[in-house]
């Protein structure tokens, strides 16, 4: 049980980090703020509205390979794990994952917001009372300790769904798969999800929906800033954009400054002329064998993966120091 003073000594922790981050980011030329600190409790509810939209086609394609692979899926990862998953959000496609898995021991579920968080995991603590639920607030582009569960594991893999990946450059991505790749150890097992999708207008359409709930998602870290950090940015004077950078694969995501204007956080000016930018996210589209690449280069050999009929998204199981002699494919009916 964590006590209150060491609540409050992690929240002033993290506080000290989001703080600099952000001053570092808006002292740049070219200005940005970490996507990661999009999931407070608002930005987290935020997000879950968009994993529901019509034209946020990620959440329901992996949906339905969760619902129709499960079973291999756990297969794949093997009786008596600890399964730890990074940016567990609502744990909503970890549910298939846990209904099928045989003698988990241990669910370690890792998010940034810590009452989103807490939420999920008193839900999932209800709903599977024979496995052992271990939330864990961190970020995990970060070192963090793992929590040691009541039962021995017999070992340790990793979910990371959602396409989350997406989010880091190559060289990131590279240097979380090799922490990845330590943490399961050799021979363990990694199931990702990864954006596949090549139609530009549908990926365009699913960062601009028609209802503007990804544009308040994203002036949602505005709000955080303000709340926060003493900022005084308004809200209405920013705009959201979301492209499709063909040449480099990956969506970009700006707050767009409407007017020349000043705005301060904790003390601190900072200037924006007319149409300046600051950039808050992207989004890495792969194709199959790029991110089988991409993972070998981190210690990560694919095994097998599994597409949704339309091929907009696929969840790939990846081994650590593994020599395969041939890939598994699937596909979601």
């Amino acid at each position: 049980m964590r006590d209150s003073g060491t609540l409050a000594s992690v929240a002033s922790r993290r506080r000290c980090e989001f703080l600099q981050d952000v001053l570092t980011g808006l002292g740049t030329a070219s200005k940005n703020v970490p996507c990661k600190y999009f999931y407070d409790k608002r930005g987290s509810e935020l997000f879950d509205r968009i994993c529901k939209l019509g034209e946020y086609y990620l959440t329901r394609s992996e949906l339905s390979i969760m619902e129709a692979s499960a079973p291999e899926l756990a297969e794949q990862i093997g009786p008596g794990a600890m399964v730890v998953e990074f940016g567990s959000g609502s744990s909503v496609k970890t549910r298939y994952l846990l209904d099928a898995l045989l003698e988990c021991v241990a669910y370690v579920p890792v998010d940034i917001s810590s009452e989103h968080l807490d939420h999920a995991a008193a839900e999932l603590a209800s709903d599977y009372p024979r496995i052992e639920i271990l939330p864990v607030c961190a970020d995990f582009t970060k070192p963090f300790e793992l929590p040691l569960p009541t039962r021995l594991p017999s070992h340790s893999a990793v979910y990371f769904p959602g396409s989350t990946i997406g989010n880091f450059t190559p060289e990131l991505a590279i240097a979380l798969l090799r922490r990845i790749a330590l943490l399961v150890g050799q021979g363990g097992g990694l199931i990702i999800g990864i954006d596949v999708n090549q139609d530009v207008a549908q990926i365009e359409a699913a960062y601009n929906d028609s209802l503007g709930v990804t544009a308040r998602f994203n002036l949602n870290l505005l709000r955080r800033i303000n709340d926060d950090l003493e900022g005084d940015f308004r809200l209405d004077s920013f705009e959201h954009r979301a492209l499709y950078n063909a040449e480099l694969g990956r969506v970009e995501l700006d707050l767009v400054s409407r007017i020349d204007q000043c705005v301060t956080v904790a003390g601190e000016g900072f200037t924006f002329s007319e149409g300046e930018a600051i950039h808050t996210e992207y989004s890495y589209k792969y194709s199959i064998p790029a991110f089988a690449a991409l993972a070998a280069s981190a210690g990560l050999s694919l095994h097998r993966y599994w597409t949704d009929r339309h091929d907009n998204c696929a969840v790939l199981h990846l081994v650590a120091d593994a020599q395969e002699t041939g890939v598994l494919v699937s596909r979601a009916n």
